[in-house]
């Protein structure tokens, strides 16, 4: 079903981009301005008795430049969907009372980001906090009267030197220095971070003063959850004064909530994190990393029996990377998505070991490249909502009936993309020239594609390393496809959803053979033919930066190259890079200075002797992850050696260069503006007359 309106922010934009919105009408490929106009679906929630599902529908606002966020439901006999919550501000997080009467969520519709509460019956609303800092992680106790969450507390700092003499009324001076001596003291994304930490919470759902339960000098770690009493909460945090190099440590707690007496769980070696209690309150499941100081490590979903403390491993047996984890209402198993093959699989893992696969895909929200992603509810009665994209979409809501029958309950994009010509994407496997592994790839071809001619070819480097793409939908990719190339994608070793010993193929050595793989990748598309092979260009970023920078200095095969969010210079990067305690203990055999040779001989900087591509940098000016001095350092290395170079900086963007709609379009566009700068008149040849 269509829905008659986007959000009003959205329907005046296009009343007043005037003629702009009349050429989108016209055209029959997928354009830049379309990305303002996609929705998709997200965070579906069940109401108690299983007769509504509640989303979260994201679009884009054209006149703030942002994600905009409204609740929706669908009822299930019905078949219908209404707006719930849908206004200028921004709705999010909707978590129901276990009572069904109640909806608590967070908004900015005053502002900022504070906690609300809806009765579902009446709709009438009460804004229950007026907090300096923004909630999280709220939960509802068992009896629907309390809510539990966190937020980050500040804690007061002193200044090293306090003897500064009186400041003379009107007079102007220099403001005063920014003193830090903490070991994580800046973000990617929230800038440099101020004294305090997470702390806990808990607020009458009626309204009235928050109560802090923590006053801990470390952080509490994510998730929180009541115990079936309503008396306890169980957090997980890692109670060190080492905690900032203890990056892969915490266990589980318990804090009574009456007393805020605090008592240990669990105590495994490595992190245990997101608690989550069974429906019946017996169980306690848990995430687990076995730390081994691996550059990519899976967690394993964990249960203890809370009378005993009898424990199991359930995806014991699961070589892959878990991801969303839900009870099932009977206490016996757990619903748990995981990544495979370049997708999200759901299945149920019964207590008893048994895995139950619901061949179910989750998919679609990741607009610009072609991350994996999706995320899924359960009902009492075993019904499931997810989120799902054939790959020519943004995702959409689905249902999956508890006889097995799954059916789409949203079409959010039918009148944006419906009109247009989305080509379908194309899986490929080619085998690795290292050591024979099968490499899986995905392509897409431009739309309207003649066999009789050839074209260029993009290749895109996802980031990570450790991540995934696959047939998923990316706008990125859909905007390269329609301006007349031939894209594709891949997962190299390194990557994700491939279990975690073909991950950590470039454990300390990275970048190596991923190279390799990624080289097959392209000879693989060529060998299928209509490839121009004159007008071959690579692009990546962050991780798929590293790469793009690494290939240029292997070979010059590629017409042009853009190098999004790099690390160039690893030595640099160990001691820029926000997560320098994680990246300097879990990427690298040693402390950088110990480890030069090593650091360099992986450091595409190494190779811009060999680079003869044109190349443009592009990075976000307030990037902590990869910071901009990494760019800065490969593009005056390219110019001091004659190389055609550019560099596009993105004032106040951070790694996420493409978080905003404007953003992720100003990134494609420079991008294809840079490979056509230099992309020749080659495709024109027939396929026949072609290399």
């Amino acid at each position: 079903m269509k829905y008659p309106i986007k959000t009003l922010a959205l329907a005046s934009s296009l009343i007043c981009a005037g003629s702009w919105a009349s050429a989108t009408e016209q055209s029959t490929y997928f354009d830049y301005a379309h990305i303002f106009e996609l929705e998709y679906a997200a965070s579906p929630v069940f109401t108690p008795d299983g007769k509504q599902v509640i989303y979260e529908r994201r679009s884009n606002d054209i006149m703030h430049d942002r994600t905009h966020v409204s609740l929706w439901r669908y009822d299930l006999k019905k078949g219908s969907h209404r707006p719930l919550i849908s206004e200028s501000a921004n709705v999010r997080s909707p978590v129901i009372s276990p009572d069904g009467k109640k909806l608590a969520y967070l908004s900015d519709r005053d502002g900022s980001q504070q906690l609300y509460v809806r009765y579902l019956d009446t709709g009438d609303e009460a804004k229950l906090t007026n907090l300096s800092y923004s909630p999280g992680n709220v939960v509802w106790s068992p009896d629907s009267k309390h809510l539990a969450f966190t937020m980050f507390t500040p804690a007061s700092e002193k200044p090293l030197f306090t003897g500064m003499p009186a400041k003379p009324a009107k007079a102007e001076w220099a403001p005063s220095g920014n003193y830090i001596e903490k070991m994580n003291y800046r973000f990617d994304g929230a800038g440099y971070a101020p004294s305090g930490f997470s702390q806990i919470y808990v607020l009458p759902a009626e309204g009235g003063t928050p109560r802090q339960l923590t006053f801990n000098p470390y952080p509490n770690n994510g998730d929180i959850v009541w115990n079936k009493a309503g008396t306890h909460l169980y957090f997980s945090m890692n109670p060190s004064d080492n905690y900032a190099m203890e990056v892969m440590s915490s266990d589980i707690y318990q804090i009574d909530v009456k007393t805020a007496k605090v008592t240990q769980v669990t105590d495994m070696p490595g992190p245990e994190s997101s608690p989550m209690l069974s429906p019946d309150g017996k169980y306690l499941a848990f995430r687990y990393v076995n730390d081994r100081k691996l550059s990519h490590q899976q967690s394993d979903i964990w249960v203890m029996k809370l009378a005993n403390g009898d424990m199991q491993n359930i995806t014991e047996k699961l070589d892959r990377q878990v991801g969303q984890v839900e009870w099932a209402s009977d206490s016996d198993g757990l619903y748990i998505s995981y990544q495979d093959h370049g997708e999200v699989k759901l299945s149920l893992f019964e207590l008893d070991g048994d895995e139950e696969s619901l061949n179910i895909s989750l998919s679609g929200q990741s607009l610009g490249r072609p991350y994996t992603s999706g995320q899924f509810a359960v009902s009492d009665n075993d019904e499931i909502a997810y989120t799902y994209s054939t790959g020519t979409r943004p995702a959409d809501l689905y249902l999956r009936s508890k006889r097995g029958k799954t059916s789409a309950i949203s079409d959010l994009n039918e009148d944006v993309l419906g009109h247009l010509t989305m080509p379908e994407i194309q899986p490929l496997t080619v085998e690795s020239s290292v050591d024979g592994k099968t490499i899986e790839a995905w392509m897409l071809l431009p739309p309207d594609f003649d066999a009789s001619k050839s074209y260029p070819l993009i290749l895109e480097i996802h980031g990570g390393p450790h991540t995934a793409y696959g047939p998923n939908f990316s706008a990125e990719i859909q905007l390269m496809a329609a301006k007349g190339y031939i894209v594709v994608w891949s997962n190299p070793r390194g990557s994700t959803s491939y279990g975690e010993d073909f991950a950590n193929l470039i454990h300390h050595n990275y970048p190596s053979q991923d190279y390799n793989d990624l080289m097959d990748v392209v000879d693989g598309v060529i060998a299928k033919g209509n490839v121009d092979t004159n007008n071959l260009f690579i692009t990546g970023g962050s991780g798929g930066g590293v790469l793009t920078a690494w290939s240029i200095g292997k070979t010059d095969r590629f017409a042009a190259a853009v190098v999004a969010k790099p690390v160039i210079n690893w030595m640099s990067f160990a001691l820029t890079a926000d997560a320098y305690p994680y990246f300097s203990q879990y990427w690298m055999p040693g402390m950088p200075w110990d480890i030069p040779e090593h650091l360099w001989k992986h450091s595409p900087l190494s190779l811009v002797g060999n680079v003869t591509t044109p190349t443009m940098l592009l990075t976000g000016e307030a990037d902590y992850r990869t910071p901009i001095s990494e760019s800065e350092q490969f593009y005056q290395a390219l110019k001091l050696q004659g190389v055609d170079a550019a560099m596009l900086r993105l004032p106040g963007a951070s790694h996420g260069i493409a978080s905003k709609p404007s953003r992720l379009i100003q990134k494609v566009g420079n991008i294809l503006a840079w490979f056509e700068r230099y992309r020749t008149s080659e495709e024109t040849k027939t396929a026949a007359g072609s290399e």
